[in-house]
């Protein structure tokens, strides 16, 4: 018989029944005999088995003779089939992974930004982008669309490296945070921009491949006064900050406002004007919003609170709205006249319009044509009174 390994003591002595004694080794409590008639591998596996299930089982567990006789006539037979173990990806014993979830997870990229704060900053800076849209469009006298495209974090590195070289690259500095933020408007979107500025139409515009110039760079600077002030309006919600533009440069390589390896954040955004598109980026690295952080997190659980009260101060307003004053005049005719005659006007003169004496006369409020109404007297004083709304077709 093999030697009987340290783990197991002897127990009690052979039984004398029938020629066909047994002999047994004790595991903790567990007692494990086998027949003199089995073969001595099987009694080798027996005891490692019972070694292994000691090392699992707890103090109460104990193997009956029932079944050590299973598992005997399990080896003799060849259907011992081994105690499927929970699947481990960090064990010594090589286990099948085929069924374990495995997500890569890349060192270079660490995620400093948890999810919840990842949604709340792309529905923060989507309201930038509608505020940023209306404000241009009011600019150039045209529809401008802008939307977020894109909301990742990154190193800023990886961030510099995908920007076109020339560009317009603009250093923003916020008051009350430290480091600096960047903001960059690709050529493709920015040169359209400045050619409506100048009276362009944009049609078979060249897109030149240099450096803006000091009256490009001016023009470029009122467009992104009005993204700051966007930018402003869109984190009162977490914070009041002033963002101004600290510097710009053309070339993104020459500028680190952090290290390469550090993680920012970056939203992209599309701009579209007519038949013109474009890219802007807004590079936000986590040291310079770090400090805000608990108070963007805590954004979404006083959402349902501030949307409770958007109909309460939109009744205060209308309220205070209704009580500003406001001019109201009656135009009673118009006409063309040279600067020649103009001149010459003197007491007596008459101005002769092109408008009938029994048409209604137009009411302005704060200039704006409104009303039409017709010219009378109420007790003792001027007074008009209302007919219908000027329509886009009158001709008052």
């Amino acid at each position: 018989m093999a030697p009987v390994p340290s783990l197991f003591r002897p127990g009690p002595k052979p039984s004398p029944r029938g020629g066909h004694g047994g002999v047994g080794f004790k595991a903790g409590r567990a007692t494990v005999r086998y027949s003199r008639g089995r073969s001595a591998d099987a009694a080798r596996w027996l005891c490692a088995s019972a070694g292994q299930s000691q090392g699992r089982a707890s103090v109460s567990d104990v193997l009956d003779q029932n079944e050590v006789d299973a598992l005997l006539a399990a080896v003799d037979t060849g259907e011992v089939v081994e105690e499927e173990s929970s699947t481990q990806v960090f064990s010594r014993r090589q286990t099948d992974l085929e069924n374990v979830e495995i997500r890569s997870y890349d060192f270079k990229r660490p995620e400093r930004v948890s999810k919840d704060q990842m949604r709340a900053l792309q529905t923060l800076h989507e309201s930038f982008a509608r505020n940023f849209g209306a404000s241009l469009s009011g600019f150039l006298r045209t529809i401008v669309e802008i939307k977020v495209a894109t909301c990742e974090q990154m190193t800023y590195g990886e961030f510099i490296s995908g920007l076109p070289n020339p560009t317009s690259f603009n250093l923003i500095q916020a008051g009350g945070l430290e480091g600096q933020m960047c903001l960059e408007i690709s050529p493709l979107i920015i040169y359209p921009i400045i050619d409506r500025l100048l009276g362009g139409t944009n049609h078979d515009l060249f897109i030149p491949q240099r450096p803006v110039t000091p009256i490009e760079a001016r023009l470029i600077g009122n467009v992104t006064t009005r993204g700051l002030d966007a930018l402003s309006e869109a984190w009162e919600s977490v914070r009041e900050l002033q963002f101004e533009i600290s510097a710009s440069e053309s070339n993104p390589q020459l500028v680190q406002i952090v290290p390469p390896n550090e993680v920012v954040v970056v939203v992209g955004l599309e701009l579209k004007m007519s038949n013109r598109a474009g890219t802007m980026n807004l590079c936000i690295p986590y040291n310079v919003i770090e400090p805000v952080m608990e108070e963007l997190s805590a954004q979404s659980w006083f959402a349902a609170t501030r949307n409770a009260k958007a109909d309460d101060l939109k009744q205060q307003l209308s309220n205070n709205l209704g009580q500003a004053p406001m001019a109201v005049g009656g135009l009673l005719g118009e006409t063309t006249i040279t600067l020649r005659d103009l001149l010459s006007l003197s007491e007596g003169d008459l101005l002769v319009t092109e408008k009938r004496a029994n048409k209604p006369v137009v009411l302005t409020v704060e200039g704006e044509k409104k009303f039409l109404a017709e010219l009378g007297s109420y007790r003792g004083s001027r007074a008009m009174r209302i007919v219908r709304a000027c329509a886009p077709d009158d001709r008052v």
